[in-house]
């Protein structure tokens, strides 16, 4: 069985000396390059393809919110989960907006790391406890101060639309799997977003979370 490789970025040596150390014990992980600020993160991406990197928010150059956007956008198949200290709700919504897979925080253990990593590895959403209940709090809110919220509103392929978006899939992506054109997608995308009264991906993901669109597809991970 071919190993997780994954790409270390993180600007404080120390730190991320400390996160090599933890999963080089994981007989599953392969570590395969560090990044100590965000452009490099970004070229060792396109270079060395991994199958996750995990992304610090605060670097050098480059911040880790728009390497994140940069590397989704040119490296398909590469999957970032952010580990950071930072957990306030704006670095959260980009994070997930700009294509992250998951967010864990630094004050989380080795395990729930080495967790996340071979859930959104497998493409899936990963989250950690405080940060998922936050979603679903946040989507909740929405969902009860506005009567648009309402997944009954949604045509079928609006729905199935809705949850490729969730699972954090481009358009180009999510035309292949449904068999329709990119502008096809981009107008049903538009239709959700109007009868949701959502007009981002992050409030998006927050709805399908708190809804269970995605629930038995894509483990938010709760430990």
């Amino acid at each position: 069985m071919k190993p997780i490789t994954v790409l270390l970025a993180e600007d404080h040596m120390i730190v991320r000396e400390g996160f090599r150390t933890l999963l080089n014990s994981e007989t599953d992980i392969k570590i395969i390059g560090e990044a100590q600020n965000g452009r490099e993160a970004v070229a060792l991406a396109r270079k060395l393809r991994p199958s996750v990197v995990v992304m610090d928010i605060a670097m050098p150059l480059l911040n880790g919110l728009e390497a994140t956007r940069q590397i989704v956008k040119e490296v398909p198949g590469t999957n970032v989960l952010i580990l950071s200290a930072h957990s306030d709700d704006a670095y959260l919504e980009k994070a997930i907006e700009f294509g992250a897979k998951g967010f864990v925080l630094k004050q989380t253990s080795a395990h729930t790391l080495s967790l996340g990593i071979r859930e959104v590895a497998k493409g899936d959403a990963f989250f950690t406890p405080s940060i998922a209940k936050r979603l679903t709090e946040h989507a909740k809110a929405n969902s009860a101060t506005s009567a648009k919220h309402r997944l009954g509103q949604l045509s079928s392929r609006e729905a199935e639309v809705l949850q490729l978006i969730a699972e954090g899939k481009p358009n180009k992506q999510i035309a292949s799997e449904l068999g329709v054109s990119f502008k096809t997608v981009d107008k049903h995308r538009q239709h959700l977003m109007s009868k949701l009264n959502i007009h981002d991906v992050a409030g998006l993901t927050r709805y399908a979370i708190a809804e269970g669109i995605i629930e038995n597809d894509v483990r938010v991970t709760i430990t």
